[in-house]
């Protein structure tokens, strides 16, 4: 059995960018067209405005995900973004583990709240994020339109 490592890393980098391309072509297959197209820049997750992170199981990237600062209240929000488990590794506390040190490192950054966006087409999203303590919060950034979008956050503090 192999060891859950969780690693910050450059949303550029490969394994990013590879496991970025299994999960929009699921979102593909889920809603149609070509995933999500909201813009992203691969810088906005870096320090000290952003953070990602992928867990690995021996040398295999299994599941990623991050925050980067801003949100319907500014700054002081950090919106997750890019979590996905490839399905090799589900069921194995890896979104749990990954949406945990999003948390950790937000709140570590002054993020007061964490806010996303998934869609009713992704159930075991919403029951993650459900489960997690995160709620309905108003709709908010580029799918604020969109019918099938579910907006949701949670407060970092005490």
């Amino acid at each position: 059995m192999h060891t859950v490592d969780l690693r910050v890393v450059s949303y550029g980098s490969d394994d990013a960018q590879l496991l970025t391309a299994e999960v929009q072509a699921e979102y593909g297959r889920r809603y149609g067209g070509d995933g999500d197209v909201s813009p992203i820049d691969v810088h906005q997750f870096d320090a000290p405005d952003g953070h990602f992170v992928m867990a690995y199981v021996g040398d295999e990237p299994a599941a990623m995900g991050g925050w980067r600062r801003g949100g319907p209240e500014g700054v002081t929000d950090g919106e997750i973004k890019r979590m996905y488990v490839r399905p090799a590794f589900a069921r194995r506390g890896l979104a749990r583990a990954v949406l945990a040190e999003l948390e950790r490192t937000a709140r570590s950054a002054g993020i007061t709240r964490l806010v996303l966006e998934t869609g009713t087409a992704q159930p075991e999203a919403i029951a993650l994020y459900t489960s997690s303590g995160y709620g309905p919060v108003p709709a908010f950034g580029f799918y604020a339109g969109y019918e099938d979008s579910v907006h949701l956050g949670k407060s970092l503090l005490p």
